[in-house]
């Protein structure tokens, strides 16, 4: 609105009965920005009055109500031994109430579809564990069976998470509608594409294709991304395909790998990913949390440091953001300049140890 230019400012009466002012601080065709100087809660319906000054009373003024306000999808208490169900809509979700599990909405319903009795499902990288107990219309409802529990609160799902069905033999395919649609944009303009959940080699030959469709000639690079156990377990046939073309590598996605192969055994997955890459000549890039501590905090842990050490072994290693950022890419750097000459992927190099050359 033209009334809100800098300087202007907006009064109004909050949800509390309390007496609140925004400043307005910033203002385009979009809308404004505005500064408040104390805690305020409005609603639909909350009468605004926009003043060039700031007396409430100036005849002046602009009034306006708040319109609908979205409602705040609420973090939902969960504790080993509750039901939740996964419906097909994406509804808000709700947390459990009187004889009434928990729900959550999916973004993909698909999924559902595939999904049977007994089957694991993990939520927010593993952090919450449950079982299907029941198949109904609506979606599929849980057994919790693995949460972390501070006290007897339990543990917090917030939206917007990820869902993780290791057990599930999902049909769902690798590329979305979205996906063909934006393959023209990607085939002009990427170097590299990723393609994330890749389960199939039907899935690489369908990306290629779309690709080839829109690309006038252009080599666009392929990243399998390899996050699931379906994936690790067809690993040599997608290599084969992938190297069908001339320019291809995989990520190890080590995040959702290792909530779908279990985290007892990422380290054995992601050894033998490293030694069949090796063998098709494809290049490899270590992901998910290296030097996670450092990114975020500034201060690196000793297991990642030893972790960040072990990607000397593929040939890139990706960084997550942070604060620390900067930091980070130069301890990793500093780790795998030093690493490259003890190690050259799998073999050791057995350079000349720096305490063999001390005198006697």
């Amino acid at each position: 609105s033209s009334a809100l230019q800098p300087g202007t400012r907006v009064t109004f009466k909050d949800l509390r009965g309390s007496e609140r002012s925004l400043l307005i601080v910033r203002s385009g065709p979009g809308g404004a920005l505005a500064r408040a100087d104390h805690t305020a809660y409005v609603g639909e319906g909350t009468a605004l009055r926009a003043t060039s000054n700031a007396s409430p009373s100036d005849a002046s003024a602009t009034v306006a109500l708040v319109g609908e306000v979205p409602a705040l999808e609420r973090p939902i208490t969960l504790v080993r031994g509750d039901r939740l169900v996964l419906r097909r809509d994406s509804a808000p979700g709700r947390p459990a109430g009187v004889g009434t599990p928990a729900f959550i909405g999916c973004l993909l319903p698909a999924v559902l579809d595939d999904v049977r009795l007994g089957e694991r499902v993990w939520l927010d990288d593993g952090k919450i564990g449950g079982v299907v107990r029941d198949i109904r219309a609506e979606g599929i409802e849980l057994e919790i069976v693995s949460a972390p529990e501070p006290g007897a609160r339990g543990v917090k799902l917030r939206a917007d998470k990820g869902i993780n069905l290791p057990d599930t033999g999902l049909r769902l395919r690798a590329l979305t509608e979205k996906d063909a649609h934006d393959a023209s944009f990607v085939a002009r303009h990427a170097d590299i594409v990723g393609l994330s959940f890749v389960q199939r080699p039907d899935d690489v030959e369908q990306l290629r294709a779309l690709l080839a469709a829109h690309s006038s000639g252009r080599e666009v690079g392929i990243v399998l991304k390899i996050e699931t156990a379906r994936a690790f377990r067809a690993l040599p046939e997608l290599l084969l395909s992938a190297m069908r073309g001339p320019v291809a590598g995989v990520m190890i996605a080590r995040g959702d790998l290792a909530v779908e192969v279990g985290y007892e055994r990422l380290a054995e997955v992601q050894e033998e990913i490293l030694w069949l890459c090796e063998a098709a000549h494809l290049p490899v890039i270590w992901a998910t949390q290296v030097l996670e501590s450092l990114a975020k905090s500034g201060r690196p842990s000793r297991a990642e440091v030893t972790d960040a050490a072990m990607g000397e072994r593929a040939e890139c290693v990706m960084l997550n953001k942070g604060p620390f950022i900067v930091e980070a890419v130069k301890m990793l750097d500093g780790i795998l300049r030093r690493m490259e000459a003890h190690q050259f992927k799998k073999s050791a190099l057995l350079r000349p140890l720096r305490v063999a050359g001390r005198g006697g």
